[in-house]
């Protein structure tokens, strides 16, 4: 197979898109979505990713050839495998950077699963990578399912521009509902060419070329906040860090209620050397339970609680470690990229604190905050608690006890609701 010359097609024009062996040989509803949840009207695809592969095909049928061998494809942020083992079994050679680590199990087990049934005998070769500068380096072609986050797009875009080929081609698609105008001007401020193309199945293709070099990197982002019960506190972000480098209202709720409740003797830590915080993001609450006295005795020659804090997302953990050393209390604090407490023993921690998201990619699912509480119950010791906060409209309160045990509320406003839930 030749390599294709994508730069053949002149700027500003993009080849017609149809329907090809990519998408119509495929047997997308064989992909499962595990370790997410499943439903009958959930798929493990949808018709971006679809989109992305033909209009990757109608590139290389409009291309000219050379002789230099096909270079891999760059895929970022494929979910299930939707864009990844179409591109496998068609011979190419992929590259993949996920930054969800619930992302990276549910791809694997795809793949053990098509290698199983003999889909992927004559498959191209798959390797795995942070996204890094070694996933993009000198790829000529990279396929993104577009993320909800713009930050996230601003980060990989910079990226992309800066170690990718000099001409190399982005398709990033998306579905209608979720793409926004302000995704063009962030890729436009990284690529000279930017070009929505024409959409289908309610779901569209921006095509992105000519790299714009040596721009500054925008992550990391740091800012300052006033935290309860600790002062100025300064938030590190890397891109894909759900809420940045903000102080989320929710989390600043829950800190709140927890300082107000600890200074009433309504909550205490009771000895408690060690809290897990799960979803850590930009290492607020991490920072915050780090920061409280261990009782009267003594946590490796400093006075302190120890914390687990852990995130799917590869840069939200790489946001806490440097939140937590700008604050000084990196040695108090043990980073774990973790998807849904899966490294955690059964039945072996006293105290986890939780704000759960309610969202999986782009799509409100209260399903997500419900595997997490799931989660904290398996991995809680009788007598353990959950400190929870949560959208008061969400009304989590009877899951709550149906899957950790009795719950009371600390606090309410029309907003958030903050709850203690003891395991039975």
């Amino acid at each position: 197979m030749n390599s294709p010359a994508l730069n053949s097609v002149p700027r500003g024009q993009t080849p017609p898109v149809h329907r090809t062996s990519l998408t119509t040989g495929f047997d997308f509803a064989a992909l499962s979505r595990w370790p997410y949840p499943e439903s009958p009207e959930l798929q493990a695809h949808d018709a971006a990713d679809l989109l992305l592969l033909d209009t990757a095909q109608a590139w290389w049928d409009a291309a000219s050839r050379d002789d230099s061998g096909v270079p891999p494809v760059g895929v970022l942020e494929d979910r299930h495998g939707a864009l990844t083992l179409p591109l496998l079994t068609a011979g190419h050679a992929v590259r993949i950077g996920q930054d969800a680590l619930g992302q990276e199990r549910s791809l694997d087990a795809n793949v053990t699963t098509f290698r199983g049934s003999g889909a992927l005998e004559d498959a191209g070769p798959l390797s795995r990578h942070g996204i890094d500068p070694d996933l993009v380096a000198g790829a000529r072609m990279i396929l993104l399912q577009l993320p909800r986050s713009l930050d996230a797009l601003e980060q990989w875009a910079h990226l992309i521009a800066a170690h990718a080929h000099e001409d190399v081609l982005l398709l990033a698609g998306g579905r209608d509902k979720h793409m926004t105008p302000r995704q063009n001007t962030v890729l436009e401020r990284h690529f000279g060419s930017v070009v929505p193309g024409r959409g289908r199945s309610k779901s569209r293709v921006i095509t992105a070329r000519g790299p714009r070099r040596g721009r500054p990197a925008p992550f990391p982002r740091t800012a300052e906040h006033e935290m309860p019960g600790l002062g100025p506190v300064t938030l590190a972000a890397h891109g894909a860090t759900f809420g940045g480098t903000n102080l989320d209202p929710g989390t600043a709720f829950l800190l709140r209620s927890l300082e107000s409740e600890l200074q009433r003797g309504g909550l205490e830590w009771a000895g408690r050397k060690r809290a897990v915080d799960v979803g850590c993001g930009n290492g607020t609450i991490a920072v915050y339970l780090a920061s409280q006295p261990a009782g009267m005795e003594a946590l490796d020659g400093m006075e302190g609680v120890s914390v687990i804090a852990t995130d799917q997302s590869a840069d939200a953990c790489a946001s806490t470690r440097l939140t937590a050393s700008l604050n000084g209390v990196q040695d108090r604090i043990e980073v774990r990229r973790d998807d849904a407490l899966s490294t955690f023993p059964g039945a072996s921690e006293d105290l986890l604190v939780l704000n759960p998201p309610f969202h999986a990619g782009n799509t409100v699912d209260t399903r997500v905050a419900v595997r997490l509480m799931a989660a904290s119950a398996r991995v809680l010791r009788p007598g353990g608690e959950l400190w929870c906060v949560w959208n008061s409209h969400l009304m989590y309160r009877a899951e709550l006890e149906r899957l950790v045990g009795p719950t009371r509320q600390l606090a309410r406003n029309r907003t958030f609701t903050v709850t203690v839930s003891t395991r039975r």
